[in-house]
């Protein structure tokens, strides 16, 4: 059984799931995502969120049962929307070389970003799959 600094791990590193981005002391994960899409609407309306990602093979995943919460939609260059949404991608991309660039694709995009806090964390971490 995992223990839960490796999940937090998996999570973390992975670039399959939709995870940004987690910090250590708070278990945060960011999402960058539209104002458009259902789940941003769904979260608004109910913070109650999980977050499931796969391991290297069907048998490996982790899932974080989190609180969410929806950030303002970008509308401004730079604004506290824009700064975290920077700080999200770079943490996949690397630094972001035309920050203006950016905040304008952000702000027509209408993104935003979900803050899932986690409580709770499970998984399973298997070196390969049962039977192999």
């Amino acid at each position: 059984m995992p223990d839960q600094e490796q999940l937090q791990e998996l999570i973390a590193n992975n670039s399959q799931g939709i995870l940004a981005a987690m910090t250590r002391a708070e278990r945060i994960a960011r999402v960058s995502t539209t104002a458009r899409r259902v789940k941003a609407r769904i979260l608004r309306r109910d913070p109650r969120a999980a977050l499931h990602v796969p391991g290297a093979h069907f048998w490996s995943y982790a899932v974080a049962e989190c609180d969410a919460e929806v950030s303002n939609v970008a509308t401004t260059p730079g604004d506290e929307t824009c700064q975290e949404l920077l700080e999200v991608h770079a943490a996949f991309y690397g630094k972001i070389a035309d920050e203006t660039a950016f905040f304008a694709q952000m702000i027509e995009a209408e993104r935003l970003v979900i803050r899932l806090r986690v409580r709770r964390l499970y998984g399973v971490l298997l070196d390969k799959p049962p039977g192999s």
